[in-house]
């Protein structure tokens, strides 16, 4: 029974603060509490959820907030997503079919989770770094100079070079782009470098083993290229309304880094349970930048299966980043809801 109240305790604090971001005091708590009790109890509740880290006091009689891990239990033991009402959705549906095209719906897409949930949204572009290997080629243009050419299963051509110092010869160029495609074919290209890293170790290369972790290391930096130039983004000017310009300055330095947000968000939306949906609270994003918000992502579209794990391959995400206090039942629902409608159209269109 007193762990059972601990537990509504807990839920109400968080409640609480996520809608005033103000600390909450016993007697707020006790006035809507589901039971009668006295504010003692619940101030000696609370003073119990403080000793085990699920809240803390950032001033003396302040009245508690809620820590990372006070968050945490919430989000995952109790709270339920609610549902977007059908207001919502159908203003969602309505705006998104207006897209002449998908960059131009992802750019809806964007704006509108944003004004829903008046926090940063990003989306990814589904067509870049979720794209497969096709074609591998390597070129030599003499001087030690080699052209890159990779062809995706999307038709797209991506070509980059590079000097080496300990270049094959002719013929164990051949005999490497042969393996490469071989190996690699339909790979996805964010594994290549990996892929070819891992060639490097083989009887046959190590001859010119220098150079083939070189063309690795030269497929890495590529896929992040590729991978980083397909965001959109939103929402600055609502986030900045709900907490105020001093606070973005962390957030605002860590979104330039386009690379790392999209491994985030391709990380936050992996680690998502039976909803679809993943969240990662502050030291969780494993972001100094990001140390007080939270990331709130989930996978959208479905792509063909893959040959190793034989399971279906998600295309890229859609996501919202917002202080560690922010709505996440809404957050969540809204960011959930905008990735089927999303899934829906790129599955009809086929990507």
């Amino acid at each position: 029974m007193q762990q059972e109240r601990r537990t509504t305790v807990l839920r109400s604090v968080v409640e609480k603060y996520i809608e005033t971001h103000e600390p909450v005091a016993s007697a707020t708590v006790a006035k809507d509490f589901p039971i009668r009790v006295s504010s003692a109890t619940i101030r000696n509740d609370m003073a119990a959820l403080e000793g085990e880290g699920y809240l803390e006091e950032p001033h003396t009689s302040a009245g508690r907030v809620p820590t990372e891990k006070g968050y945490r239990y919430f989000v995952d033991r109790l709270m339920t997503i609610a549902p977007l009402s059908a207001a919502q959705v159908h203003g969602i549906v309505s705006s998104l079919n207006q897209s002449a095209s998908l960059e131009e719906m992802l750019r809806r897409a964007a704006r509108l989770l944003a004004q829903i949930t008046g926090q940063l949204a990003v989306v990814a572009s589904p067509t870049l770094g979720q794209s497969r290997l096709l074609r591998f080629e390597l070129v030599s243009m003499g001087n030690r100079m080699f052209l890159v050419i990779l062809i995706t299963d999307g038709g797209h051509v991506e070509q980059r070079t590079f000097l080496s110092q300990a270049a094959p010869c002719d013929e164990e160029c051949s005999l490497f782009i042969n393996a490469v495609n071989q190996a690699c074919l339909h790979a996805p290209i964010s594994l290549l470098g990996k892929n070819i890293e891992r060639m490097a170790a083989e009887a046959t290369f190590s001859p010119y083993r220098g150079f083939v972790l070189q063309v690795s290391r030269v497929m890495s930096r590529m896929s992040n290229e590729i991978s980083s130039d397909g965001m959109y983004f939103a929402g600055v000017s609502q986030l900045t309304a709900a907490t105020g310009a001093s606070d973005l300055g962390p957030l605002l330095d860590a979104l330039e880094e386009q690379v790392v947000v999209m491994r985030l968000m391709t990380a936050v939306s992996r680690s998502s349970a039976a909803d679809g949906v993943g969240v990662a609270i502050g030291s969780e994003t494993h972001s100094v930048e990001l140390a007080n918000a939270s990331v709130v992502s989930s996978m959208y579209g479905v792509g063909a299966a893959d040959d190793s794990a034989g399971d279906e391959r998600p295309l890229a995400f859609v996501g919202s980043i917002g202080p560690t206090h922010m709505n996440y039942s809404a957050t969540m629902a809204a960011v959930k809801a905008v990735a089927e409608y999303l899934s829906s159209f790129v599955t009809r269109q086929g990507f």
